[in-house]
């Protein structure tokens, strides 16, 4: 049965780019937002102002989910400002580019920071949500890759082992938490809205011209995944790629 998302309270960590979309979308489904995020204040504010007018409650919240302190915060923070907490999703990230050669202990851990922030969050999270009734007492999501799953590409190592952790991760939350009426999903985009350093005419020919559909990933598509699976009582486990079909063609070189 789908249901009705109006009223629930959500923790949305990072709110720019894609996030904006997705938090913009979820609002408009009437779900109260907390949207937390860790330097990006200006971006968040603005996040709050377009929602405002389309929810009953948003509440701002800076943290790192790095940190288990902070994450343990942020989920309190969340219940308390927002009276409910049904939904989690967390699109924090980097993306940095580590040629090989510039490999060591310090390029590791920066990205693994992120899926020990998703780890964190999933655990803390989930133990607010146990708290909540209904035949389903809340969501988790979570963000991977289209690349993490088998198909890497170069440069990018210790940030696509981290997504794969990730990966990997929602599927053992979920086995986790099933029990408890808790789904726990993720999605995959592919490359999804031009970053600044790269030229349009690059990220047609050496980026989106390698997807079968010759086109980015969709954030909107993304934010509409995302409800689909908030409304859904019977999909836990699962990373659904939108990615325009990126993957289907492997890395490249």
């Amino acid at each position: 049965m789908l249901k009705n998302l109006a009223g629930k309270g959500a923790l949305i960590v990072g709110a720019k780019r894609v996030g904006h979309v997705i938090g913009r979308r979820m609002a408009q489904e009437g779900i109260n937002l907390a949207i937390a995020y860790r330097r990006s204040q200006a971006e968040a504010e603005t996040l709050q102002r377009e929602v405002a007018s389309l929810v009953e409650k948003t509440t701002l919240i800076q943290g790192d989910i790095s940190i288990e302190e902070s994450v343990q915060s942020m989920v309190k923070t969340a219940k308390q400002e927002l009276g409910d907490l049904s939904f989690v999703v967390n699109l924090a990230s980097g993306f940095p580019k580590t040629p090989f050669e510039t490999l060591d202990g310090k390029a590791w851990e920066n990205s693994l920071s992120d899926a020990k922030g998703s780890y964190l969050l999933g655990v803390y999270a989930s133990r607010e949500l146990m708290k909540n009734s209904g035949s389903i007492r809340g969501h988790i999501i979570f963000f991977s890759d289209w690349a993490a799953l088998e198909t890497p590409y170069k440069d990018f190592l210790p940030y696509l082992t981290a997504k794969s952790a990730i990966d990997f991760m929602t599927r053992a939350f979920a086995m986790e938490l099933a029990e408890y009426r808790i789904l726990v999903n993720a999605i995959a985009p592919g490359p999804t809205q031009r970053p600044a350093d790269i030229s349009p005419e690059s990220w047609q020919k050496d980026v989106l011209e390698q997807a079968p559909l010759k086109r980015e990933s969709s954030a909107e598509e993304i934010a509409e995944a995302i409800i689909m699976l908030l409304k859904s009582e019977t999909i836990t486990g699962e990373t659904i790629r939108v990615d325009s079909g990126r993957y289907l063609v492997g890395p490249g070189l």
